[in-house]
């Protein structure tokens, strides 16, 4: 019997059976992320190919740091150094570069299958205070149809969402007149929901940043 690892991207524990990398795990996919938003830009995509026991978050349960730091900054770092330290459960993990603005897609190529049979994505949307596109735990297809799923947009929990230009990171906002400065107001719900959208209490236009439904659509497709 294999030994059991303990694998915790959040509050929760999880036991999952070390897999071994053979050629079932070596099928290739390419997967394709669209915006669907009208006025939120997607920081670097975190897009990783994991055994079943791995989560990138959980809904109901507080968000890891490294989750945190991607929610709240944008910062990928963190998390791509958290997920490719796990070895034995974790396949591959690719990330993008630059922002991916609204009603553009990106495709991109992981390796995958076998004991990795799961495909997770996260991203923070910008201009928000804590609200990151998440997928957790799409299982790969094994032929080669597409899987697609729509995906939503969760609120870390970690920031009041007071979407004031102070909170809120990124390049030049319309409504900042400039960049937004990105400080850390704290005050967050204390765990991760879906996310309610923008309602205009601070600095943002709703009718330009707000949304309602899915942020992301996710094509999955073996190519190999």
């Amino acid at each position: 019997m294999p030994k059991a690892l303990v694998v915790c991207l959040c509050a929760v524990t999880v036991l999952v059976a070390v897999p071994v990398v053979d050629a079932q795990s070596d099928a290739r996919y390419n997967v394709t992320v669209t915006n669907l938003t009208k006025g939120q830009n997607f920081t670097p995509l975190v897009i990783a190919t994991h055994a079943p026991g791995v989560r990138m978050f959980a809904p109901g349960t507080q968000a890891s740091p490294q989750l945190t730091v991607l929610a709240e900054e944008g910062a990928p770092e963190m998390l791509v150094a958290l997920l490719r330290g796990m070895t034995t459960s974790v396949r591959e993990v690719v990330t993008a570069t630059g922002l991916q603005t609204p009603a553009v897609s990106a495709t991109f190529q992981i390796n995958g299958g076998g004991a990795f049979s799961q495909l997770s994505i996260a991203a923070m949307l910008i201009p928000t205070n804590d609200a990151f596109l998440g997928l957790s735990g799409l299982t790969l297809p094994t032929g080669f149809e597409p899987v697609v799923a729509d995906v939503l947009a969760y609120d870390s929990g970690t920031e009041i969402n007071d979407e004031r230009c102070a909170s809120i990171p990124g390049p030049n906002f319309t409504e900042c007149g400039g960049p937004g400065t990105g400080g850390r107001p704290g005050r967050g719900e204390g765990a991760v929901t879906v996310h309610n959208g923008m309602h205009g209490v601070g600095d943002m236009n709703r009718p330009l940043r707000d949304w309602r439904g899915p942020v992301a659509r996710v094509t999955v497709q073996r190519v190999q």
